[in-house]
């Protein structure tokens, strides 16, 4: 919670803490439409679910009613996958069950599954069908939390002020703007930097978040299926949370400063040995060693 906020609204929903900040405390009927499209997203998306529809096709395969988010997710998804050279991909959901990251959250790892490399095959929507040619396990971590603040944010269109959605690591700034610290990866109590979000959003990727044993995190190199090493965390900042959340995962990958640059997103990561990149006027200020070249 930033300073001088008059209400702040917590909950956990899709598995993490989410925080609204407010200047007026919201009202029952607007935490109503955030509940709903929080629910109906969960209901279309979630791998931990076995009633959702990715949980259905990815079963047998087959068609099912092409949720509203799909298209626009999948477009994005084309652009990580060819700008990674395939390190990113929605159909990683199988390469994150082999490393333990599986609906019952086992965390008993295997060997690492590569994801289809065809996924462009496999997977296909229309205007009305999401269809999947072959079982496979559909998963949209690269970029669906952020969509999900861009929806909840949306929804909250008539709530006058500044408004704050955070959803851990990944927010959304309308009606003003706030300074948010970059976390250190390796020491949680710390910043490596500073920037101001305002009327943007904020996502932030980390291997040390949703770890569970060395070297163990799920942000897997889809060609792979084994956890990246080279970087440990990176940040994006963008005008919706969706490219935002798609560029942070990106930048795990080479080809991935290219693509946040292509669309305008400003960005930092930082690698194991501790040093950070950033782009060229990124708008905040770093507290640690930057790499060549930038």
């Amino acid at each position: 919670m930033s300073r001088g906020a008059a209400s702040v609204w917590r909950f956990d929903a899709i598995g993490t803490r989410w925080e609204i900040e407010s200047a007026t405390a919201l009202t029952e009927r607007q935490r109503e439409r955030v509940r709903a499209v929080v629910d109906r997203f969960d209901a279309e998306w979630s791998r931990f679910r076995d009633d959702s529809v990715v949980r259905r096709l990815g079963a047998r395969g087959g068609s099912a009613p092409a949720p509203a988010d799909a298209a626009d997710m999948l477009a994005v998804y084309r652009e990580l996958s060819a700008a990674t050279g395939g390190a990113v991909n929605p159909l990683v959901g199988g390469s994150l069950e082999a490393a333990g990251y599986d609906a019952a959250l086992t965390l008993r790892p295997g060997a690492p599954v590569p994801a289809p490399a065809d996924w462009e095959r496999m997977l296909e929507c229309t205007a009305s069908v999401l269809t999947l040619r072959a079982p496979a396990t559909i998963d949209v971590g690269a970029l669906g939390k952020g969509r999900l603040v861009d929806l909840v944010a949306a929804v909250l269109h008539d709530v006058p002020g500044r408004l704050v959605v955070d959803a851990s690591g990944d927010l959304a700034v309308r009606g003003g703007g706030i300074r948010v610290g970059l976390e250190h990866p390796y020491h949680p109590s710390r910043a490596i930097g500073v920037v101001e979000v305002a009327d943007a959003a904020l996502c932030a990727s980390a291997t040390n978040r949703r770890s569970w044993g060395a070297g163990l995190h799920h942000v897997l190199d889809a060609r792979t299926g084994a956890p990246v090493r080279t970087w440990v965390a990176t940040w994006a900042l963008a005008p919706d949370a969706m490219h935002a959340d798609a560029a942070a995962t990106a930048l795990f990958f080479d080809g991935g400063p290219r693509l946040a640059d292509r669309w305008g997103v400003h960005w930092v990561r930082m690698s194991t040995d501790g040093r950070a990149e950033r782009s060229h006027g990124f708008p905040g200020e770093l507290f640690t060693l930057t790499g060549p070249g930038r």
